[in-house]
């Protein structure tokens, strides 16, 4: 279980980052949906629910959204339906439940970095950047791979585009973590395919995208397809095994190419 020794309810990102640092036991709470999950002890829990981080916003180049934005605030924003094709929106509508989706945060979510996650999976279909209170900007697969280090997610930034997008999962229950997600986009710089919960995290499949700039055909498709299960790694865990999530692999990747050509 968690054991939490202090509490701060921060003022500004500078003193939640100031705190963050003081001490390698103290950190950031998000919607605090996952704590049961692991055994830490806490010496700080920093909560940034007041620094008014729980917007989506349009500027002229980007969809931002603030790192406190709950999971539902994602699911019903009108600007999220209208972007994208709405995969953002829709990736996260069979996360557990309304009620989870009420309080679970979209910076918990992509901070995480979880292998099971829906949201990395189809962010990194999009051009998504993300803003570290210290590190800056930096594009999202660049963090997702980084080392892990003491700094604060503000937002993530989505490049807003004509983009053609589809989003899809296998899950054993409605209400259950993926078996396997994956999202293909497709917009003036190319085709884009992004596997997650293989069980590992979200990754995308450069090799397999390749293969489809030229045209999306029948051949091409298919061989798409199957370049993403010789591209990336999938392993077994309690929900699905290595070949299970193969086969999954090529027919949901396939099934994704077919909307956005359609």
């Amino acid at each position: 279980m968690i054991t939490i020794n202090q509490y701060l309810l921060a003022t500004s990102l500078e003193e939640a980052y100031e705190t963050l640092v003081a001490n390698k036991k103290n950190v950031i709470l998000g919607g605090m949906l996952w704590l049961k999950m692991g055994k830490q002890a806490v010496h700080t829990a920093i909560d940034l629910s007041k620094l008014g981080l729980d917007q989506i916003t349009e500027t002229d180049e980007y969809i931002e959204i603030g790192c406190m934005t709950s999971l539902r605030q994602v699911e019903t924003s009108r600007l999220l339906q209208e972007h994208f094709d709405g995969i953002v929106a829709n990736c996260v509508k069979d996360i557990v439940g309304t009620q989870f989706r009420n309080v679970a945060t979209i910076g918990g979510s992509v901070f995480g970095r979880f292998g099971f996650s829906d949201v990395l999976t189809a962010l990194l279909a999009l051009d998504t950047y993300v803003e570290l209170y210290k590190g800056g900007v930096m594009p999202l697969e660049d963090f997702v791979n980084a080392k892990r280090n003491k700094d604060i997610l503000v937002k993530v930034m989505i490049r807003k585009s004509d983009s053609k997008a589809s989003y899809h999962t296998q899950r054993n229950s409605a209400t259950d973590f993926p078996v396997l997600a994956v999202a293909v986009s497709q917009a003036d710089e190319g085709v884009k395919i992004s596997v997650g919960a293989r069980p590992h995290k979200a990754k995308r499949a450069y090799e397999a995208e390749a293969l489809l700039q030229g045209g999306l055909t029948e051949s091409t498709i298919e061989a798409a397809a199957q370049k993403v299960v010789e591209e990336l790694d999938f392993g077994t865990n309690l929900r699905a095994g290595e070949a299970y999530r193969k086969q999954l692999a090529q027919a949901l990747v396939k099934r994704a190419i077919d909307e956005i050509r359609a």
